[in-house]
């Protein structure tokens, strides 16, 4: 299977992430055919050239690829395992899973798929609605050197960067490990920057310090939470998603899962995952996960009235 190929794929989960991924498809020459629960999802991506399906099985129903982009695991098994997406796609079908899901979640739906007669990979993004929609996402796949070979051409279409992370399962395990760091460094992100705002710092003199030194991330660089130095941060949107905060604690709550059930101590993992669990319970729940800084100085506040 070469890009050039033209596709039939069935799209399942036209979100904020899913939509724009159908798009780069249909952009690159492949027919698509994508359903989601939403109504306006389904018509925005109607609207992109995406076919809609009458229901998820209808979407895979002589489909070469099934990619699925759902907000859990326990949506994804039941798709496969007791509403036909499986029984309704022709022996061989490819499945790429792209939710991000836990490990055992994932392992279950490539043995569902394998045991219907089909192939499958996970194969979970990093790089939020803007690379979702510029085609620019990062892909961590699982699965068999085979499968990832005939996904690596459309993934490739909606990502600028594919790894085969091993087997089944271990593109999930890279994306919590990695958003795992992601989390906590946006916290430590965020501190530095009431630290420095106590201290009389600057936004920009810290900046222009930190993403030039020995401090310099993603998170700094890239996603900075305050207004300023970065424009297209979501800062200088009042913290318009971006990657959404309920997102971030999903991803954490993930990794601090895997953590207990390894028996990791991790210190950092578990208190970053308690923390995004309380912000996108309160005023997080529709912000971008760089709004926690927000959290933080209002919880040093509060602190400081209560010592007074």
């Amino acid at each position: 299977m070469s890009s050039s190929t033209p596709l039939t794929v069935g799209f399942v989960g036209l979100g904020h992430m899913g939509g724009p991924m159908a798009a780069n498809l249909v952009k690159a020459g492949h027919r698509v055919r994508g359903y989601d629960l939403v109504a306006e999802s389904l018509e925005a991506a109607e609207a992109a050239g995406v076919e809609p399906a009458a229901s998820a099985a209808d979407a895979a129903t002589g489909a070469d690829v099934v990619v699925t982009m759902l907000p859990a695991g326990r949506h994804v098994l039941a798709l496969y395992r007791d509403e036909g997406l499986l029984a309704a796609a022709a022996p061989g079908t490819l499945f790429v899973d792209c939710s991000t899901i836990d490990v055992a979640d994932a392992r279950a739906a490539h043995e569902a798929a394998v045991a219907a007669g089909h192939q499958a990979l996970d194969a979970p993004v990093s790089g939020g609605v803007a690379g979702a929609e510029a085609g620019t996402l990062t892909f961590m796949a699982g699965g068999g050197e085979a499968e990832f070979a005939r996904a690596e051409p459309l993934l490739a279409v909606m990502g600028k960067k594919t790894v085969h992370c091993g087997g089944p399962g271990a593109g999930q395990a890279a994306k919590i490990c990695n958003n795992m760091i992601l989390g906590i460094s946006m916290i430590a992100v965020s501190e530095a920057f009431v630290l420095g705002e106590s201290l009389g710092l600057s936004h920009q003199a810290l900046f222009d310090v930190a993403s030039t030194a020995s401090g310099q991330c993603w998170s700094l660089t890239s996603n900075c939470p305050v207004p300023g130095p970065v424009p297209a941060s979501p800062a200088n949107r009042d913290y318009r998603p971006g990657f959404a905060a309920p997102l971030m604690a999903k991803d954490l709550g993930l990794a601090a899962d895997a953590l207990r059930a390894s028996g990791i101590d991790s210190a950092f993992g578990i208190e970053a995952a308690k923390r995004y669990a309380e912000y996108a319970a309160g005023a997080g729940a529709t912000e971008d996960f760089s709004g926690i800084i927000r959290e933080i100085r209002e919880t040093i506040t509060e602190r400081n009235e209560t010592a007074s």
